[in-house]
């Protein structure tokens, strides 16, 4: 069985590395690397994600930390969860839970919505 496409966007290497500046990684495992659309045979069409800033950062004080993204000024992803990149994560920990410790612990706002560049991607 063939594993399902994902949707989204890769981040542009300078602004990975001016946001990595800016927001230090608080665990060990940097990650930083890509917001998730969706599954490309469940997800509508990708929006345009040109106006992508961070809006915020949420941590689980337990090793799952996050960006929440916004594109064109909506964080809310079509599925009911939030625009992110899983940011970093402590040991044993992996970045799916990004969007659970979103929901269940919510995220702080950030100063000055930092650009966010995307390029859109797909990947297995």
């Amino acid at each position: 069985m063939a594993q399902a496409r994902i949707l989204g966007w890769k981040l542009d290497a300078a602004d990975r590395a001016a946001l990595l500046e800016r927001f230090p990684p608080r665990y060990a495992e940097t990650v930083a690397d890509h917001v998730t659309h969706g599954r490309a045979d469940e997800a509508p069409a990708v929006p345009d994600a040109s106006h992508a800033v961070a809006i915020g950062r949420a941590d689980d004080g337990a090793g799952v930390e996050a960006l929440v993204v916004a594109l064109a000024g909506a964080s809310a992803r079509w599925d009911g969860s939030r625009y992110h990149i899983a940011w970093s994560l402590g040991r044993g920990r992996e970045a799916r839970e990004s969007n659970d410790v979103i929901a269940r612990c919510g995220w702080a706002p950030v100063e000055g919505s930092p650009r966010v560049g995307l390029e859109r991607a797909e990947w297995p």
